[in-house]
């Protein structure tokens, strides 16, 4: 009897220990995510402190947005990098909330079956996952459709982030200006 009560203690120390570790491994850092916020922040934040933003329009039904938050959004350089340069928005195309924007309103448009500023953003190409960015002034500089992974989501948000979509070619970008200026973090993508 004693021997199968210590096997039993046993049996529930080393499943709780396990529970612990396992718990403990999937918290993540704070540091290491995308600090998001809404389209209206990142509205109200530029108009204080003028900042490139990088708008992440999805749907709820969409795989490869899930994908992308689950990989391309928690790695590290990228956080660290989109923390730093953008105002990070997440923007669910689909909302049927009214968003307020300046002085214009945006609906929901059962058209469309969107939210009007997902289909202005877009241009009305609803894509999903599309990446949106805008300047300093809130003012589109392009949106790019389709699922990337990290090092290739980095090569984009620094391409725009430095302004090297103003001075050269994106092909020429990656392969002679990227390498030279985040070697170091493209070797964790």
């Amino acid at each position: 009897m004693i021997k199968k009560t210590y096997a039993f203690i046993l049996t529930i120390l080393v499943f709780f220990s396990g529970s612990a570790f396992m718990s403990s491994e999937k918290q993540e850092n704070t540091e290491d995510l995308i600090q998001w916020m809404t389209i209206d922040e990142a509205f109200a934040a530029t108009q204080q402190n003028p900042k490139k933003t990088l708008i992440d329009v999805y749907t709820d039904w969409c795989g490869w947005c899930k994908v992308m938050d689950k990989k391309t959004f928690r790695n590290p350089a990228v956080a660290k990098y989109v923390n730093e340069n953008y105002y990070p928005v997440k923007l669910n195309a689909e909302t049927k909330e009214d968003i307020k924007l300046g002085n214009t309103v945006y609906s929901y448009n059962e058209q469309n079956r969107a939210n009007d500023i997902a289909v202005a953003l877009l241009q009305g190409k609803m894509s999903f996952p599309s990446i949106v960015y805008l300047d300093e002034q809130f003012n589109m500089i392009q949106p790019i459709p389709g699922y990337q992974d990290a090092g290739n989501f980095h090569q984009v948000i620094t391409f725009i982030g430095e302004n090297y979509h103003k001075k050269e070619a994106f092909d020429q970008y990656k392969s002679s200006t990227y390498k030279k200026m985040f070697s170091e973090e493209a070797v964790t993508l």
